[in-house]
């Protein structure tokens, strides 16, 4: 299993246009076979903060989350939204054991 964290930090104006945005690409990303968890979080003392957690199950699920059309949609839509480009860091799962998802 593997989780992703992104870090996305966005201009103020666009705050809620990415909110949306990424609940649309979020609800369509659970529905893929390859990802068993899919997080969007916002940072309660700073709106403009946003993490996604992507739990994949498997090394090649990454790649084709991102040959979808939403995600190709999403990215393409928020682009412009963010006021730095957007970081990753990967983990692999320890607990629950691949499987248990």
């Amino acid at each position: 299993m593997l989780m992703y964290h992104v870090h996305v930090h966005v201009k103020p104006e666009r705050v809620e246009a990415f909110r949306q945005a990424t609940i649309e690409n979020a609800s369509a990303s659970v529905k893929e076979p390859g990802i068993a968890r899919f997080d969007v979080g916002q940072r309660e003392d700073d709106p403009t903060q946003f993490v996604l957690v992507e739990c994949y199950r498997d090394a090649e699920a990454p790649a084709r989350h991102k040959e979808t059309a939403h995600y190709q949609a999403w990215a393409a839509k928020v682009a412009d939204m963010m006021a730095e480009p957007r970081s990753r860091a990967t983990w692999v799962s320890v607990f629950p054991a691949d499987g248990d998802w």
